[in-house]
């Protein structure tokens, strides 16, 4: 066989392959999620936002109510890219929790957690540069960049998040641009 003969079959091949890689990866993306399963797993949503935001001398995120928050705003608010993205990534993190503890994520212990949400913050980072724009832009964030983030609007959006986690004040006085923060004082509520 000569050589360019192989080098345009190696290159056919490799450009099928990646194609068809694409296209399955362009196809998870675009199908119809699967709004049925996120609807049954509200306590692992609860289990997750409240390992995120614990309860401690202020409410937690499960007290806030921030599991429901995030089903409406992935069920009616969410592009179909980032649906796709948030269900799948609750799926492989079920299994993610059964292969490493024999157990799903709320019955794992305090480090269990930890561990499992630590390995999905690193797996979901995006690349640097305009790489990681263009990953953002096609793909979409990541599972667990997803659920940061509705999970904080969540919490800072609910009453007892904004009024007992943050410091809120519902009628503010005067402004002033600068207020040095008090030794103990708790974030402001409002932007």
């Amino acid at each position: 066989m000569n050589r360019r003969k192989a080098i345009g079959r190696i290159i056919l091949i490799g450009g099928g392959t990646a194609a068809a890689y694409s296209g399955l990866k362009w196809y998870e993306l675009k199908k119809a999620p699967d709004l049925d399963y996120l609807a049954h797993r509200k306590e692992l949503l609860a289990a997750l936002a409240e390992a995120i935001i614990p309860a401690t001398d202020t409410p937690g995120a499960r007290e806030a109510g921030v599991h429901e928050y995030i089903a409406l705003v992935i069920r009616d608010c969410t592009a179909v890219k980032s649906q796709n993205k948030f269900i799948d990534g609750l799926k492989e993190l079920e299994h993610y929790c059964d292969a490493q503890y024999n157990c799903g994520f709320e019955q794992c212990t305090e480090l269990q957690k930890h561990q499992v949400l630590t390995y999905f913050e690193e797996k979901g980072k995006s690349a640097r540069g305009i790489l990681g724009k263009v990953q953002n832009y096609v793909i979409g964030p990541s599972f667990f960049s997803i659920l940061k983030f509705y999970t904080t609007e969540g919490y800072c959006t609910s009453e007892p998040g904004a009024t007992r986690g943050l410091a809120y004040v519902p009628i503010p006085g005067k402004f002033q641009g600068c207020i040095p923060l008090q030794h103990g004082q708790k974030s402001w509520a409002t932007k």
